[in-house]
């Protein structure tokens, strides 16, 4: 679920303010009361009402890995993915999943075409918001 606006934030800790009972003003925003709540203390406490970063888990891979990764690629275009975990845990000692392999291959900008690793074309885009003209 996405964080609320900050806009909205506002206006409900004014409203509190204003001297609104809490459950009225959770009802008029269509919000838990707790979440009333929190955003008072929040703006007590902190000054403001921006929405807090979720951290969630560190990545397996620092940014100096994407360029071994990027060597081992090039040396390696045929490999598999599951051979490419095997190589990587062998050089890194990570074991890193199908899944993950393939999702570090694509931020690289990677594809498997014709059962190779090769970076992606830069004409794939052409002609598209965003892509190459």
């Amino acid at each position: 679920m996405r964080a609320y606006s900050e806009d909205l934030r506002h206006r409900i800790v004014q409203a509190v303010d204003a001297g609104v009972p809490r459950a009225t003003v959770a009802q008029q925003f269509r919000v838990a009361r707790r979440t009333v709540d929190r955003y008072v203390q929040r703006a007590q406490h902190t000054g403001h009402l921006r929405p807090g970063h979720s951290p969630g888990r560190p990545r397996l891979r620092t940014a100096g890995d994407e360029a071994h990764l990027h060597a081992q690629l090039s040396a390696q275009p045929a490999a598999t993915l599951a051979e490419h975990c095997r190589m990587w845990a062998a050089r890194t000692g990570v074991v890193m999943s199908q899944a993950t392999m393939s999702r570090a291959i694509a931020r690289l900008g990677w594809t498997r075409k014709k059962g190779r690793w090769q970076p992606a074309n830069a004409m794939r885009n052409f002609g598209l918001p965003g892509g190459t003209t």
